[in-house]
């Protein structure tokens, strides 16, 4: 049995399967499997129980422990934004970046005339300031799989690596 203490002006709601997390900034929902976990609001916290069933109970040990840090993440998210940073690298042709509706659109990288794109998942949000990309938002899940959406359409195919460069990267600030 896991106990979360819920954070000050945080919001926790727990209807059938699904665990809904409300805070300043915005909400992350999170779905659970009922069938291995017990999940209630007791006082001022989240009491994550795992199910006796013989067959189930590893199993069930293992998920207590996951949806409790993802829990803890969603109650961080909606206080303070997750934030990741990405930096635009053009040696041979200059990269265009620009975000349309929920996709991430990239011109001009290795002098392709076709754009490529990413999905941005989720309430993620994405600023573009010059080369410096800053993608952020309340679920660690979501900001993590956009970035990683970036990073995968800046794949260079059928050229050396070494030499073609280009793309965007994940900036250590």
């Amino acid at each position: 049995m896991i106990s979360l203490q819920i954070k000050p002006d945080t919001k926790v709601e727990i209807k059938n399967n699904e665990i809904k997390i409300s805070g300043k900034l915005g909400n992350n929902t999170r779905k659970f499997n009922d069938l291995l976990l017990n999940v209630k609001i007791q006082d001022n916290n989240i009491i994550i129980d795992s199910n006796k069933i013989k067959k189930l109970e590893k199993k069930a040990a293992k998920i207590e422990q996951t949806i409790a840090k993802e829990l803890t993440n969603d109650m961080n998210g909606v206080q303070n934004y997750f934030e990741i940073n990405m930096q635009t690298v053009s040696a041979h042709f200059p990269i265009t970046a620009e975000v349309s509706d929920k996709m991430f659109n990239i011109k001009n990288i290795i002098g392709e005339r076709a754009k490529r794109s990413a999905t941005i998942l989720g309430d993620t949000k994405i600023d573009i300031n010059g080369q410096k990309i800053k993608i952020y938002g309340t679920s660690l899940d979501n900001v993590a799989q956009t970035a990683a959406n970036i990073r995968k359409i800046c794949k260079i195919r059928n050229k050396d690596e070494r030499v073609f460069q280009d793309g965007i990267y994940y900036a250590m600030e």
